[in-house]
């Protein structure tokens, strides 16, 4: 099926869902239904949607997608973390830490098939202390889908990924959750989305019911009312309801019926996906993940305003073609997905060409000739073999010897992509292990979670000294003594170093700074120098007395993101 054009893309949102079911807990792969020899790739790959999710914490990030799994059919029922108190837990929540706490602090990648069209799914961190790698996630994906909370609205976290997005030219598909729970007026919540992000609102459907009164939605395109089936948890696909608006009873929520209609008769209801491509506009659906209501119009439409994977630009400035040779960028580097074997996945979302199981392929930064034999879909903890792959495409490599994130595979190591933004560490401590017969396993999970990214190992220039952990958030730090704990068998202690800021800075430019209690100048694994600070005030009182210093620009500053390459 090629790519629709521009003017057959729009949308239909008056059709019931049609789900085509997996078997319950397996995997889609897609050897099975891509033809070996003769079969034309960018016709493929214009059936894939590659995205993530965007959130604040406690938006409903993991309830979401979990239920967009139950809708493709990948999964029988969805294990909501409300549900974890009767033993179920979410697919994309694996590690011991994120059940234990029901908070995602992991990567994953999910993938399920509805009406023709594969999604892959790039599952984030929920938490703000992991926007680090959520960022490094966004350069991996096509679309993002915003998820609000309707009582809430806006939050910083969504905010700051929203920057990300736009810098990326994402376009932004808007979910507006917890519907079924008193939230704020409709009209507040897109003028909110209109004023804060710039980006005209456009909603597809109308909540009926907002101060807990929820009844469901009016579907504005098709002038239907659309009710969603109660099931326990919403862990299985509801039938739902569908009436045209005309024979539609409001039964004692009239007077809801009616101020839903008339706010929805203020809004524009056409909308060309153009426009959403061109991050002029954003659809908005609301709805309830936890009920499933409004999932249904969500995933139906989705494909129509999400873009099909293209071709993408080189570091040398050329476009790659998708059916050029097999190229991939590692954006994620995730250790001990099976603790038994102590593994390392490379995740890599494939650019152009046709990635086989098996091949080799060149990393354009070591000139390293590697076999990707051992290739893997991963699904939460689980994982499958898969033999092929297509431009938009995520995969993860087990124990790629040398990838490091934002690192460029291809064919014969001549297609060499942009490198992955990086951010400065915020928070800064030592870890010591407080078993010396152990030092050995604490060094190597010390090493392993440094090539994830989870933490950074920062250590004097002349090798002296303890090094010094820098992370973007505490929680970062409290997850690497879990893991070094659980995964490693290492028990460590944290100690504060009494730094709260740092800047990257010239490595000839350090040598001009003064030797003072107040900073610690040190390197990174990545060969940056740094320099740490008591506080930010410090770098004021450096510029002031010592004019033309040469800091480079890494993280976010007011004006939004600054990066610089690894």
């Amino acid at each position: 099926m090629a790519h629709p054009d521009e003017e057959s893309a729009r949308p239909p949102r008056n059709r019931l869902l049609a789900v085509t079911p997996i078997h319950p807990g397996s995997l889609v792969t897609i050897s099975a239904s891509t033809p070996s020899v003769s079969f034309d790739l960018p016709e493929s790959a214009a059936r894939r949607r590659t995205f993530a999710i965007i959130s604040h914490p406690d938006a409903g990030k993991t309830t979401l997608t979990e239920k967009l799994l139950l809708f493709g059919g990948a999964v029988a029922e969805a294990g909501s973390v409300r549900a974890r108190r009767q033993s179920r837990n979410t697919v994309s929540d694996w590690m011991e830490m994120e059940r234990r706490r029901g908070i995602s602090v992991s990567s994953t990648v999910l993938r399920f098939e509805h009406g023709g069209y594969q999604y892959n799914l790039v599952d984030t961190p929920g938490h703000a202390d992991f926007s680090e790698d959520t960022y490094r996630t966004l350069w991996a994906v096509d679309a993002a889908l915003m998820v609000l909370d309707a009582g809430k609205g806006l939050e910083p976290q969504t905010l700051k990924l929203f920057q990300v997005c736009r810098m990326r030219g994402l376009p932004i598909i808007t979910f507006i959750n917890k519907c079924d729970r008193p939230m704020l007026a409709p009209l507040a919540l897109l003028d909110e989305i209109q004023r804060e992000i710039g980006i005209s609102p456009v909603p597809m459907n109308w909540p009926i019911g907002t101060h807990g009164q929820f009844r469901g939605l009016l579907d504005i395109a098709g002038a239907e009312v659309v009710e969603s089936e109660a099931t326990v948890h919403g862990a299985r696909i509801g039938t739902g309801r569908r009436t045209p608006v005309a024979a539609w009873d409001p039964g004692p929520a009239h007077e809801e019926w009616h101020i839903a209609q008339e706010e929805a008769a203020l809004v524009e209801a056409e909308i060309d996906p153009r426009d959403v491509r061109a991050e002029r506009v954003t659809p908005v659906f609301f709805g309830s993940a936890l009920t499933n209501a409004g999932l249904s119009t969500l995933i139906e439409a989705f494909p129509g305003f999400a873009v099909a994977p293209s071709a993408r630009q080189a570091a040398d400035g050329a476009e790659q073609p998708l059916a050029g040779q097999f190229s991939a960028q590692v954006f994620k580097v995730q250790a001990n997905t099976d603790p038994r074997h102590r593994d390392r996945v490379a995740f890599m979302r494939v650019n152009s060409g046709r990635f086989e199981r098996g091949m080799t392929a060149v990393n354009g930064r070591s000139g390293r000739r590697l076999t990707l034999s051992y290739s893997n879909e991963l699904f939460g903890q689980e994982r499958q073999t898969i033999d092929e792959a297509l431009p938009g495409d995520v995969i993860g490599i087990v124990n790629a010897t040398g990838v490091q994130v934002g690192d460029t595979l291809s064919e014969d190591g001549t297609v060499v992509y942009a490198p992955i933004p990086e951010f400065l560490p915020e928070r800064f401590a030592y870890l010591r292990s407080l078993d010396s017969s152990r030092y050995k396993q604490f060094r190597n999970g010390m090493r392993q979670l440094e090539e994830e990214g989870v933490i950074r190992v920062l250590r004097r220039p002349d090798g002296t000294g303890d090094p010094i952990i820098g992370v973007v958030g505490l929680l970062q730090l409290e997850v690497a003594e879990e893991r070094l704990t659980h995964e490693f068998g290492c028990r460590v202690e944290r100690g504060d170093v009494g730094y709260a800021a740092c800047r990257a800075i010239e490595p000839a430019d350090s040598e001009r700074l003064p030797s003072s209690r107040s900073i610690e100048i040190v390197d990174d694994g990545s060969g940056r120098r740094l320099v740490l600070a008591t506080n930010a005030y410090v770098f004021e009182r450096l510029d002031r007395d010592l004019p033309g210093l040469h800091w480079q620009p890494v993280g976010m500053d007011a004006n939004g993101p600054a990066f610089a390459g690894r």
